[in-house]
């Protein structure tokens, strides 16, 4: 599996599941921009790629923000070229019951999570039909397959970019680029320690009794940005240690 020639977009890639990704797909051949709100962590991230061997590009932005949308991808296209793999990753995780949820965290949690998506993808897809291929890949969740309680906000977003995932499919079967989502379980990320602190103790609750890695997503991801994953779209690939089975 390759991506040599490809240049990939993974937003969200500072840290966690991000950061995995976008050094997996290096690892496969790809130039990668790691687009981050924090941008001394995505050039962590892209001094890490490029020790490797790898080529790499670190972006400063808001990916819910259209003109930091726009010039980060002025950018990324000026350093790397066309873009033809997106990876959409970037998201928050926030909790509230929900007669106790602000109008003001429901809009932060949707602009981020679901609308950061739709302004990348549409910033970076006419890349990928003039090239007349091209991955998109969203990072869901598995909360959006299960529901979860104190968190209609964040499943109510993260159901948006399943949602969006089978529109841009569709819209998009016939010319080359395909569309999919990967809604991770229980992921052990610095997030995740930061909101539960002893995972270990979560994990066991699992059906593997145990976390995932960030590997663990970033290989799916990987997969379906390849070409062998050419007739993949509108699909669903769970790395969840078996939480939710489809």
């Amino acid at each position: 599996m390759s991506l040599n020639g490809k240049v990939a977009v993974v937003t969200g890639g500072a840290r966690g599941i991000g950061r995995a990704i976008a050094l997996v797909l290096a690892r496969h051949g790809a130039a990668v921009a790691v687009w981050d709100l924090d941008l001394a962590g995505a050039e962590e991230a892209a001094a890490e790629i490029r020790a490797a061997g790898g080529t790499a590009v670190a972006v400063g932005g808001d990916a819910a923000e259209a003109s930091s949308v726009r010039a980060a991808a002025e950018r990324t296209r000026a350093e790397l070229g066309p873009v033809t793999v997106l990876v959409n990753n970037a998201g928050i995780n926030e909790t509230a019951r929900f007669t106790e949820l602000a109008e003001d965290a429901w809009d932060r949690v949707i602009r981020i999570n679901l609308k950061g998506p739709f302004l990348v993808t549409q910033a970076l897809v006419p890349d990928m039909l003039e090239a007349g291929w091209g991955r998109i890949v969203n990072i869901s969740s598995s909360s959006a397959q299960t529901g979860s309680p104190n968190m209609a906000h964040y499943v109510s977003s993260k159901g948006g970019v399943i949602g969006l995932t089978k529109a841009l499919a569709m819209e998009y079967v016939a010319k080359g680029i395909t569309v999919n989502h990967v809604p991770p379980g229980f992921i052990d990320t610095p997030l995740t320690r930061e909101t539960l602190g002893d995972v270990a103790a979560v994990a066991k609750m699992m059906p593997m009794k145990r976390a995932g890695t960030p590997e663990d997503v970033a290989h799916a991801v990987a997969y379906l940005a390849s070409e062998e994953a050419g007739y993949v779209t509108g699909q669903t690939l769970s790395p969840n240690g078996g939480r939710y089975l489809v």
